[in-house]
């Protein structure tokens, strides 16, 4: 069996199958039934007597019964409720398209849509005493009633202030005050090697401390532009969304993701940077949503014999192996066959971390790359693009309801994407709605083709939909296989 990221997840309470919001959901006993995959704010001191925190030194290890008895306190178990819409051969519910292309899920289903029921739960940390907590956003999505346990045994109804599925990270708010809270580090200043330390509910089981070490720093997971923090500490589903401490007790990740080949702890875990995090709860506190900039091209790691055909010394930088019309790289003349060397004077040796340095930007925000270009250096500005515009347009947006027919939310593929399924071209369904809903599209499934012409770029769609065509048929990529669906577009 080949091993696969997922979401750390909650555990599902009463031992039924439930749709789990983008987490996993898991019965008894122990089975992991598959996932579906600015300024920043004052916090104020923890509101408890505990021992200090000791940095240890000399290579001593960290006092985690300090930092347990210090900030536990400020760790919540987070539960839910809600329904789920799932089919009935779904064995997840999830319709998370990012997962849905990872993790590959069997055949076309054409069977309707239910609503099933679920509950579960997750883990959260408070960061400030008048109830501002974070957790993962797959933990609370879709979720009717959230409710924060806390370490003293007292309930409160939350409220979902809101999530960012690009980053996995949501803000719940509690309505108390005097409230526990943790102390924030800087995920800058960890190194490979250092002893960090998890606090969460796995499997239900709250209020759990494992330790371990960072094992990598800055690793890129599928695609996704968070430059995600890797440990050793033993985390399971029900840890998302639970801190990550460092040897001093500040927290420095979000736990959020495992990889592993039976839905359990296997060595491997994953944790979002709090920096990442404070940044989408700023946006997320101040208007209710997190936007995130885009460039508008794929790009991949330099080796050896590429870095010396372009002529460089190194095999530093991002590759740029394509650019999409009308983004903001082609507005600002990038080129296939660049190569990035730096954004805003920063260096960047892998495309993992362009990736990174872009998504968590801001729409709008104007930057400086340095390429390299026929040997030697060039200088551009670019104007960054909307992630949310860019890759999840509608089709609509351009030639009105005609294309609004085909109810397709398409992105391209990126550079790891078409390396996990082998595949040269095509577009990543992030949402379905109307006449392709109907014939069976899913999330997650990458359209190749349209009436056997195969498609790059919404550009494609679209050269074939202004024909206004009465039906097309969709070469689509699911699980593996290659299969025709037919749209009537009426």
């Amino acid at each position: 069996m080949k091993p696969v990221l997922k979401p750390l997840g909650w555990f599902l309470l009463g031992g039924s199958l439930a749709a789990m919001g983008g987490a996993g959901a898991f019965s008894l006993p122990w089975k992991h039934e598959t996932p579906a995959a600015a300024p920043v704010l004052p916090v104020a001191a923890a509101a408890m007597a505990a021992p200090a925190v000791v940095v240890p030194t000399n290579g001593a290890a960290p006092n985690y019964r300090a930092i347990v008895q210090q900030f536990g306190p400020a760790v919540v178990n987070v539960r839910v409720e809600g329904m789920h819409k799932a089919s009935a051969d779904d064995e997840d519910g999830s319709d998370d398209p990012a997962l849905r292309f990872f993790r590959g899920f069997p055949g076309l289903r054409n069977q309707p849509e239910q609503q099933q029921p679920f509950r579960g739960q997750g883990s959260g940390f408070i960061v400030s005493s008048d109830g501002l907590i974070l957790t993962n956003a797959h933990v609370v999505r879709e979720a009717k009633e959230v409710t924060v346990h806390l370490s003293d045994r007292r309930e409160f109804s939350a409220k979902v202030l809101g999530s960012d599925p690009a980053t996995d990270i949501a803000v719940l708010r509690i309505n108390a005050q005097g409230l526990p809270v943790v102390r924030l580090g800087d995920p800058k200043s960890l190194m490979v090697g250092d002893h960090v330390m998890a606090i969460g509910a796995p499997y239900g089981l709250e209020q759990t401390a494992t330790a371990g070490i960072v094992s990598a720093k800055g690793r890129s997971l599928g695609g996704d532009f968070v430059p995600y923090i890797q440990t050793d500490a033993a985390v399971n589903p029900g840890n998302s969304g639970g801190p990550l401490f460092d040897a001093a007790g500040q927290v420095v990740g979000i736990n959020s993701q495992i990889y592993s080949r039976t839905g359990g702890f296997q060595g491997l875990s994953f944790a979002i940077p709090i920096d990442v995090a404070l940044k989408v709860r700023d946006q997320i506190v101040s208007t209710g949503r997190a936007q995130h900039a885009r460039l508008g091209v794929s790009v991949q790691d330099l080796t050896q014999p590429l870095a010396e055909s372009f002529g460089l010394s190194r095999p530093d930088g991002a590759l740029v192996a394509g650019v999409e019309p009308k983004s903001a790289a082609a507005t600002a003349g990038l080129k296939a066959g660049d190569v990035i060397l730096q954004i805003n004077d920063e260096p960047i040796t892998q495309a993992g971390a362009l990736s990174s340095r872009i998504g968590l930007a801001q729409p709008g925000e104007k930057v400086k790359l340095k390429i390299w270009r026929d040997q030697k250096e060039h200088e551009l500005q670019v104007s960054l693009g909307t992630a949310q515009g860019d890759k999840q347009a509608s089709l609509s947006d351009k030639s009105g309801a005609d294309n609004g027919k085909l109810g397709l939310a398409l992105r391209p593929l990126t550079p790891q994407e078409r390396q996990q399924a082998s595949l040269d071209h095509g577009l990543l369904v992030q949402g379905v709605q109307g006449a392709s809903k109907s014939a069976g599209l899913q999330r997650g499934d990458v359209v190749m083709a349209i009436n056997g012409r195969p498609v790059d770029s919404t550009e494609d769609i679209q050269r074939v939909l202004t024909a206004k065509p009465k039906n097309v048929a969709l070469l689509v990529w699911r699980n593996g296989e290659r299969l025709f669906v037919p749209v009537p577009l009426g």
